[in-house]
């Protein structure tokens, strides 16, 4: 095992001074000559460092908590996201995972969180793995200079090997992942999935940013152009975020983290996560060409008899993870700040073939399809689902908001007022039909679509409102059929269309009436027009 040359820090105040061994702030070669040497993972041909994450391939959002005290119990937005612990039940359970490690090695990284040094916040994580640590290095932000004796403002302790007793415990399952908001500790056991460690502290930030700090926490993606431009993307899985954020021509911010605070857009994080299903250097050459010795691969498959990953192989999971650090990539902005937005993406894979290919959208628009944050699964995304599923995750990042959605999108109401930015709704999904009878969007038209807003090319031209919808449509964009630019006219029934177009307005007016209590009169007015007779 590789030995610590680095001055270890005293962690008897979190009663982890009792472990065998602690390896403190190890490079990325160490971490993976360590995780070598405790068979914790294989290094493919590419240099990178494949690892399985055992049980879990992704994150359980059944299983995450928030501790109920003075500090969340009239602030947290309970209910199915944001699921109650006790104090005294949290108490026990560190007691129980610090003890696990004794006579364990652990490995211990002082990292940190968003670029923007006014809201810099020190971490500390404490994983039961070397491979976990790597990843912690690559996400977070790897500060120049660290202080071991210093107490750091939030820790993370991730034992994957530790399981918890659902009846004594308090948790659902052996897995979870706690919050603790006083003691500014986050807890994770019964997981090896890294993804725990990444949102957690993404959840931290959602709450301390918009309730103390009055900035806008987002899960997008930012990049910017050559004259400073900022655009950020945001999008559910599978909307194409990360690959259309990845843009040759701009430069990136980040792929999934950001604030905006007064004229900043600042990653929170240090690396990128993306998903690697299926990837090519042709259709993703910077994801794919990142991948490189330091970097991790989760839960891929390799060639028979070789080290070469197969992407296409998803037999593990269809969540198979890289990451990296933001360095990795060739046009990343480092630090990673850029100035306040010109203009705003909301990127939906709508599988009914409704909503137009891109839209242009009313502040009020804004807040309401933010709030709703739609996108539909199709068969072979997620296990039963074997037709059109309509899918509403708040903010576009529901299970991480500690707080009502309503509060994120209040900000952002107000931010897209002050900076005057252009909000666009993008239809990623489907066209001349729903899924099974029309075909996915060309991902070179959605390209040509958001060069053309963001170099102002659809600014003065000739615009119809859909009549469900409201959403204002072009009628001509630069390297764009105007065929497909209203999505009635790719349909061969024109009845069908509206008849399909009114149900999903349905969905819409139906998911949001758990926020019309929050809202004003205006953003409730932007909703969908709706035929009654179909409720």
């Amino acid at each position: 095992m590789i030995k610590s040359t680095n001055h270890v820090p005293d962690l008897g105040y979190l009663q982890l001074d009792r472990a065998r061994n602690i390896y403190y702030q190890l490079n990325p070669a160490e971490l993976i000559e360590a995780a070598l040497k405790r068979d914790e993972g294989v290094l493919a041909d590419n240099g990178a460092l494949a690892i399985d994450t055992g049980e879990f391939t992704g994150r359980s959002p059944k299983d995450r908590f928030i501790v109920e005290d003075d500090i969340t119990m009239d602030s947290v937005w309970w209910g199915k996201v944001n699921i109650p612990f006790s104090t005294e039940k949290f108490n026990t359970l560190l007691y129980k995972v610090t003890n696990y490690f004794k006579d364990r090695d652990i490995f211990v990284r002082d990292s940190c969180a968003c670029a923007n040094e006014k809201y810099h916040i020190d971490i500390r994580v404490i994983t039961e793995t070397a491979y976990q640590n790597l990843f912690v290095h690559h996400l977070f932000l790897r500060p120049e200079v660290v202080s071991p004796d210093a107490i750091p403002e939030w820790t993370i302790i991730a034992a994957p090997g530790f399981k918890a007793d659902p009846e004594i415990d308090g948790t659902r399952q052996h897995n979870f992942s706690i919050i603790n908001f006083t003691k500014k500790i986050i807890l994770i056991g019964g997981t090896g999935y890294t993804g725990e460690i990444k949102k957690g502290i993404f959840s931290v930030l959602n709450f301390i940013l918009p309730y103390e700090k009055n900035v806008l926490s987002m899960h997008c993606a930012a990049n910017t152009g050559a004259k400073g431009d900022t655009a950020i993307f945001f999008g559910l899985s599978g909307t194409g975020k990360t690959t259309l954020s990845a843009d040759p021509e701009r430069n990136l911010i980040g792929d999934d983290e950001h604030g905006w605070s007064d004229y900043t857009i600042f990653n929170f994080e240090g690396g990128c996560y993306a998903k690697c299903a299926d990837l090519t250097s042709e259709k993703e050459p910077q994801i794919y060409n990142a991948i490189k010795f330091g970097a991790l691969l989760e839960n891929i498959n390799f060639i028979e008899d070789s080290r070469t990953v197969n992407f296409s192989d998803i037999a593990k999971t269809e969540n198979t993870r890289v990451a990296y650090p933001l360095y990795n990539i060739e046009n990343s902005i480092i630090p990673s700040i850029g100035a306040s937005p010109k203009n705003i993406f909301f990127l939906t894979a709508d599988a009914f073939g409704i909503l137009p290919p891109i839209s242009k959208l009313t502040p009020e628009q804004a807040m309401y399809h933010f709030i709703s944050g739609y996108t539909a699964k199709v068969a072979g995304t997620e296990s039963g689902v074997t037709e059109p599923k309509t899918t509403f995750s708040a903010c576009f990042g529901e299970a991480f908001l500690p707080l009502n959605p309503v509060t994120y999108a209040t900000l952002l109401g107000q931010k897209i007022k002050q900076y005057q930015v252009k909000v666009w709704l993008v239809n990623t999904g489907w066209t001349g039909g729903p899924y099974g009878v029309g075909k996915r969007m060309k991902l070179k038209y959605t390209r040509a679509m958001i060069t053309a807003a963001l170099n102002g090319q659809l600014d003065n031209i000739k615009y119809k409102e859909h009549p469900i919808f409201g959403l204002q449509m072009p009628q001509s964009c630069p390297n764009v059929p105007d065929s497909i630019l209203d999505p009635k006219n790719t349909w061969d029934n024109s009845e069908y269309y509206d008849e399909t177009a009114n149900e999903l307005a349905v969905s819409f007016v139906k998911n949001f009436e758990q926020y019309v209590t929050y809202c004003p009169k205006e953003v409730i007015n932007a909703a969908p027009n709706v035929t009654i007779s179909s409720w």
